[in-house]
């Protein structure tokens, strides 16, 4: 969202007004800042929350001492809408909570013969007092509870945290050689303010992208006035060099104007302007001048690159996803301003374990949006219950429409979907660096009843393309998370595999791997005896079923290994994660619930495994593909290569590129754009 400060004199015509809100003012009157986060580029740093465990005892004394003080409260409660609040002994609030009618809410808890959640007895058991307070409408309603759930963070709601305000791009407006920065908190600077972005880090890329683009100085005022000759930005052409003069007022107030154009969405004209610029230059044999608009190309298309996917149809919109795994919640969040992707951050809020996904994102939006302005449109990976509620009570703050919908086809429907992909991985990594290993590898030892708690695990993964590039390679875990130092990776050498042979493949890896071992280097032996880490595994895990394993336990058995206890991994069907088949040797296949700790673990040492291998196959891959360039895709000509680093600058942009970005090259089809980009993205088999 672009957003003009007010003292910007230029802009005065095109302000806003001020939103209406139903938000109480002192929520209203200080800034968004949050000085801890000031100047931070990590913001997905937050711990996981303590889970809040569910108990199926409750006394009946306190319960009965509960009911009897939630009766007194129905007694004197309105009809009306209204917010209220559950105190224990201590004045403790316990629970924040809104109704359309507030009488009739309280009785439902009330009433003693109601079968009611645990978790709702046990707040219940704990409640000496309600506190009531009136609302004109459910409107008024929403936004109250969020704003005190916020504020008392109560034990028994859905609680957000790592609630950071979100950082912009200022392009200042009160010098005549604006300046590009970084901004947080109130906007009463003049100059143009785009933005959110997801974290600081993304916005210092951004910055840095731009500079190479168009040459904006980022310097403070006092810096720039006390320059008598250029500075390093200069001299590396991150800076046109205003301050010296080295450009006139002129060159410098276009190059604002398309730093402004490129991110209030304009971006297309602009490369295209860059791109005409840069024919004429090479035209006229001024190579130089050709070569530095080549590079604000590049470096334009490396802004795009690491927004990741760019919606075609969505301007303006945030994204919420929400994925939960054992007993932890993870809410993603992409951000799209002006048709592109300004970044994306993790939340892990605060539940207990009987919150369905629904209510954790419902609770959780109410929140978000309490002290931040909301786009056009809010897109949802479930269905909430009060969807048209919240989106009433957030366009009365906004002052303009907003949408609350869960999209269900379309190109909509494909940016919830990538947003809980993301929340899912992001779950993924805190629970892997929040577990505590130890405990995880004491659960897999008597999960698999193994001979004792393994401390060194190995993984095996192959990956190729049609028995091209073939590579195998081994992860490694121990007591402390993955050891990197300890992963390798195997160039397959035997020339009689048959190409696509996956358990030839696996079988020359394995080989190499414990020969090694058997008959070690005198260099080795030496290492491995001041090596506190074990170099043998008592684990060995492989991606595969009943057939893999039996293929791996032949290879032991020919090499004399019984020492070392060896698993095999079987995706479920549609190969959906937590629904894989465990095989060992001797035993029935085991099969564990989606929400254990032990399968979960598991999963990550085969993804960990995946993404190793996979990275080392590409490597390989695009040697090749850079010894021959784009002359070897199929149906990719001189015109249609000549429009594509015309586009995108150079090669490694366009190997960077998604489909979507190739397709908005001019003469490029989706056909051929899914072609170059599946020619620089293969899927290994």
């Amino acid at each position: 969202m672009v957003h003009d400060s007010p003292d910007n004199p230029d802009d005065r015509a095109r302000k806003a007004p001020p939103a209406a809100s139903d938000t109480p003012p002192e929520r209203l009157a200080g800034p968004d800042v949050d000085p801890a986060a000031v100047g931070g580029d990590d913001e997905d740093d937050a711990l996981l929350p303590d889970i809040l465990e569910e108990s199926g005892a409750v006394g009946e004394g306190p319960l009965a001492t509960g009911h009897e003080a939630i009766e007194r409260a129905v007694r004197l409660a309105p009809t009306s809408p209204g917010v209220y609040r559950m105190l224990n002994a201590n004045a403790d609030v316990l629970y924040v909570g809104k109704a359309k009618n507030v009488k009739k809410r309280l009785s439902s808890y009330a009433r003693q013969s109601a079968p009611l959640p645990a978790r709702i007895l046990r707040m219940i058991a704990a409640t000496v007092t309600v506190e009531i307070v009136s609302t004109t409408t459910e409107t008024e309603a929403l936004l109250l509870e969020a704003n005190l759930i916020k504020q008392l963070r109560p034990r028994f709601n859905v609680q957000l945290r790592d609630d950071k305000s979100f950082p912009y791009i200022l392009i200042t407006g009160d010098h005549w050689a604006p300046q590009i920065l970084k901004h947080r908190g109130a906007q009463t600077r003049p100059g143009r303010y785009f933005g959110p972005f997801a974290s600081a880090g993304a916005v210092n890329r951004t910055i840095t992208a731009l500079q190479r683009a168009f040459l904006i100085r980022s310097c403070t005022d006092s810096f720039f006035e006390s320059r008598t000759r250029p500075c390093l930005l200069h001299q590396i052409r991150r800076c046109a060099g205003p301050c010296t003069r080295e450009i006139d007022f002129g060159g410098y107030s276009t190059l604002v104007r398309e730093a402004s154009d490129f991110l209030s969405g304009k971006s297309h004209a602009v490369k295209q302007e860059l791109a005409g610029e840069m024919e004429k230059a090479s035209n006229e044999l001024e190579f130089e001048r050709a070569a530095l608009y080549r590079d604000r190309l590049a470096a334009l298309s490396a802004i795009q690159s690491q927004q990741g996917i760019n919606p075609r149809t969505v301007e303006e919109a945030d994204v919420f996803a929400i994925h939960q795994e054992g007993g932890f919640s993870c809410v993603e969040v992409f951000f799209f301003r002006t048709g592109q992707n300004w970044g994306n951050r993790a939340y892990f809020p605060r539940a207990e374990k009987s919150f369905t996904p629904e209510e954790v994102l419902g609770s959780f939006l109410a929140q978000f949006y309490d002290d931040k302005p909301p786009p056009r449109n809010i897109l949802l990976s479930h269905d909430i219950e009060e969807s048209e509620l919240l989106a009433n009570a957030l366009s009365i703050k906004a002052g303009h429409k907003v949408e609350v919908t869960a999209p269900k086809r379309g190109e909509k429907k494909e940016l919830v979907t990538h947003a809980l992909t993301n929340a899912r991985e992001a779950l993924g990594r805190k629970l892997a660096d929040t577990a505590t290993q130890s405990r995880l590898l004491e659960a897999m030892a008597a999960t698999l009843s193994l001979p004792h708690v393994p401390k060194r695990i190995e993984v095996y993964d192959n990956s190729h393309i049609q028995g091209t590039n073939a590579v195998g390679a081994m992860i490694v875990a121990g007591p402390d998370g993955f050891v990197k130092n300890q992963y390798r990776k195997f160039n397959i050498k035997s020339e009689g595999i048959t190409p696509g042979d996956d358990f030839a493949m696996m079988r020359e890896v394995l080989e190499r791997r414990f020969k090694r071992l058997i008959n070690p280097p005198d260099d080795a032996a030496s290492k491995a005896k001041d090596d506190d880490f074990p170099q043998w595994p008592d684990l060995v895990i492989i991606d595969g079923g009943r057939g893999q394993l039996n293929a791996v336990r032949e290879i032991f058995a020919n090499l004399g290994l019984t020492q070392v206890s060896l698993m095999s991994v079987a995706k479920g069907p549609d190969r959906d994660a937590g629904r894989e088949t465990l095989f060992m040797p001797e035993r029935e296949a085991i099969k564990l619930e989606p929400r254990d700790p032990v399968l979960y673990f598991i999963q990550r040492l085969r993804d960990e495994a995946h993404r190793f291998v996979i990275g080392s196959h590409r490597k390989l891959r695009k040697k090749d593909i850079r010894e021959a360039g784009l002359q070897e895709i199929p149906g990719i000509g001189p015109s249609r290569k000549r429009a594509l680093l015309h586009h995108f600058g150079t090669l490694k942009e366009i190997e960077r590129a998604s489909i979507a970005d190739l397709g908005k090259v001019p003469g490029v089809s989706a056909e051929s754009a899914r072609r170059i980009f599946e020619y620089f993205h293969p899927q290994p088999g």
